[in-house]
């Protein structure tokens, strides 16, 4: 069965080309990071996955089937859930009601029902044991135990970034797409992130798709990466292939392809350079 991939995408904006027949194949379980310059297309590849853009051509194969042009709450229900580049939580709410709502599609009491819910024994009041429960998990794994029932708003930024993550985790997905996680994060929170995106793939078995402009994060923790330049594959394979592959450097740094082949041989990499 062909857990993840995408065959040939393509999505274009008017005469601009945001992605041009992109295809790559992600294996359950593992770490897969796409990298690229500001504008390689790399937040346009989530849109297409999630269903925010309907893609302009290609296939998108999530369990041997092709959800390509499905609306996101379909596919979210198919179990392929993400976080944001920027944080896109409630922000009068508080942690755990931000992370509850990621429960949504499971829950079955309807407006009526949840307007008549009357103590822990109504349908709708069990319902909220269950969910708030898988929740409470998720603030232990993530540790927010200390913010649960504090503002969002008024949180730190790395905290914020926790919570979206608990959210998107509390919707129980196979594949998780994370849109630069490490965005405007000091090296302590990147490192603590570091250590819970590993969590979840091996404790919860969860397969990861990542986007991320640091680095050496991607390659401390990625798997397989693929690297983009203008909507176009340039490389693609483990992380010590693709960190010093000519034109991922020349992507990056700009310069001619002689002068890359030879910084290239002589040991420079993206992660000195990015």
């Amino acid at each position: 069965m062909t857990f993840f991939a995408v065959e040939g995408l393509s999505m274009a904006f008017g005469g601009l080309k945001a992605l041009d027949g992109v295809s790559f194949e992600i294996k359950k379980g593992e770490v897969y990071a796409i990298i690229g310059p500001n504008g390689a297309g790399k937040t346009t590849m989530f849109n297409c996955i999630n269903g925010i853009y309907p893609p302009s051509g290609g296939k998108i194969i999530f369990k041997d089937k092709n959800i390509r042009g499905k609306k996101p709450d379909r596919i979210a229900k198919a179990g392929i859930a993400r976080t944001f580049q920027n944080i896109e939580l409630f922000a009068n709410m508080n942690t755990m009601e931000n992370i509850m709502l990621g429960r949504h599609l499971f829950m079955k009491t309807g407006l009526f029902r949840g307007g008549l819910m009357w103590g822990n024994r109504s349908f709708a009041g069990k319902e909220e044991i269950v969910h708030r429960r898988k929740v409470e998990e998720i603030i232990d794994l993530l540790e927010l135990q200390s913010v649960r029932n504090k503002i969002v708003s008024g949180l730190a930024y790395g905290i914020q970034k926790k919570i979206e993550l608990g959210r998107a985790l509390a919707a129980e997905p196979e594949l998780l797409l994370l849109d630069e996680p490490c965005a405007g994060m000091n090296a302590e929170e990147k490192q603590d992130m570091i250590f819970w995106i590993k969590d979840i793939q091996d404790e919860l078995g969860i397969t990861i798709l990542l986007i991320e402009h640091d680095m050496t994060m991607v390659m401390d923790i990625s798997d397989r990466i693929l690297a983009l330049n203008f909507g176009r594959p340039i490389a693609q394979g483990p992380p010590d292939t693709v960190r010093k592959h000519p034109e991922v450097l020349k992507a990056y740094l700009g310069e001619d392809e002689e002068t890359e082949y030879n910084a290239s041989e002589s040991g420079a990499d993206i992660e000195r350079i990015a």
